[in-house]
């Protein structure tokens, strides 16, 4: 089968959220650099910016013509946290377009399976709201995408981020054809993402929040896989399989308080691997979104290639042993009984 593919451009270091901002451009130098020392068989694909019919099939056009506006403006903001610099919003159509083009190579079987490695990140953003560091939301968008251009009917998104991806989860909240499952510290920003938020009408249990105190680690994030996204995956039997890949629950990451470390990281994506390759014929496509630690972000994201190219057996070892089973497990179960059978 076909390698791995990736989306790397120097275009995303000219996103400048401006000095001190934990979104910088050093994020992606330190994984660039990472790139060039390990020389991981992948495939670079070639730029390809969105296009404003593909940005709306998530945002309100009147929101991709106020994001448009910021271009080639040196400073912009649209909240406290989410501002945007000459670049930015070039480097937005390329982030939320290389993951296009990434999904549809997988999708096409040109490849197995990738790696988006961009920014701004993109989960948080709104369909009239940029937020949380974010100004398209590249995931779904890139579900959408291969819902209307690949006839898909049914694609997965697993978000591990720290944070809960509130524009995700809004953009397929009623949209029974994408299965949301989350992973985040809660309560916690943005504030969304209860036990309780499973999705309405058509949706309906298309929608699954797993809410974690603070200071969980390796061997519960890989239970949480084993024991629900893994027989949820079986069930829905998803023909794409997103992942919005947070490092921020890094145990050195200073702005979460889990303990997860690249081994954590290895044994998620081995989890998802196998799943993937047992229900969509290994359709895997993986995109960047926080991590604020630098080595830590990048220890992780390493870890993760080294699965998606099988260079070494990283996460062999926590994903193969089943680990014992944290307490959020069976509130999951009790929430989602109605259905799904975890």
């Amino acid at each position: 089968m076909a390698g791995t593919g990736i989306v790397r451009d120097d275009l995303f270091l000219e996103h400048d959220p401006g000095a001190w901002h934990p979104e910088s451009p050093e994020r992606l130098r330190v994984i660039y650099g990472l790139l060039e020392a390990r020389s991981w068989p992948v495939t670079v694909l070639p730029r390809r910016p969105a296009v404003k019919k593909e940005i709306t099939l998530i945002h309100r056009p009147e929101y991709y013509e106020l994001v448009a506006r910021t271009d080639g403006k040196p400073h912009g903001f649209f909240d406290a946290d989410t501002s945007t610099s000459a670049r930015s919003f070039q480097a937005a159509l390329a982030a939320a377009g290389g993951l296009i083009a990434l999904t549809g190579k997988v999708m096409d079987g040109e490849l197995a399976n990738g790696f988006a490695l961009v920014r701004p990140p993109g989960h948080h953003a709104e369909a009239d709201r940029a937020m949380g560091f974010c100004l398209f939301n590249n995931v779904a968008i890139a579900a959408a995408w291969a819902i209307q251009n690949k006839g898909l009917s049914r694609v997965m998104i697993m978000d591990w981020d720290l944070h809960h991806g509130n524009g995700t989860q809004h953009s397929f909240y009623t949209d029974p054809r994408v299965l949301y499952i989350s992973t985040h510290q809660y309560p916690h920003y943005p504030g969304t993402g209860a036990l309780g938020e499973t999705g309405r009408g058509p949706g309906l249990g298309y929608t699954i929040n797993i809410p974690l105190s603070w200071g969980h680690g390796d061997e519960e994030y890989v239970a949480i896989f084993q024991k629900i996204v893994a027989p949820v995956a079986r069930a829905f039997r998803p023909e794409l399989i997103l992942v919005s890949a947070g490092f921020d629950i890094n145990h050195r990451d200073p702005l979460g308080d889990m303990k997860v470390t690249r081994e954590g990281f290895a044994g998620m994506a081995r989890v998802l691997k196998d799943v993937a390759q047992e229900v969509c014929g290994g359709r895997l496509v993986f995109t960047l979104e926080g991590g604020y630690h630098l080595e830590g972000q990048a220890n992780g994201v390493a870890k993760v290639l080294d699965v998606l190219t099988d260079t070494d057996a990283a996460g062999e070892a926590l994903a193969r042993r089943e680990q014992p089973e944290p307490e959020i497990v069976g509130q999951v179960r009790h929430i989602q009984a109605s259905y799904w059978r975890i």
